[in-house]
């Protein structure tokens, strides 16, 4: 997963104002008590932690995978 990808996951599942507001504030044990904006900065793959905060955040599995994209 590229972190245009994540990006693109967590403003579909959280909206685009409040998915940085999780991001910069919301402790995730997953990436080893990191915030997700830290956990990017200090290498943690993108996908390693989109579904550590789908844990925290109770997203359903059937959304982890985020919406169908038609291809152009």
């Amino acid at each position: 997963m590229r972190i245009s990808d994540f990006w693109r996951l967590m403003d579909d599942e959280f909206g685009a104002g409040y998915s940085r507001v999780l991001s910069s504030s919301l402790v995730l044990a997953g990436v080893g008590g990191r915030t997700a904006d830290q956990a990017l900065r200090a290498g943690i793959p993108p996908r390693q932690v989109w579904l550590a905060l789908c844990v925290v955040q109770d997203v359903p599995p059937e959304r982890r995978l985020g919406r169908d994209v038609t291809p152009r």
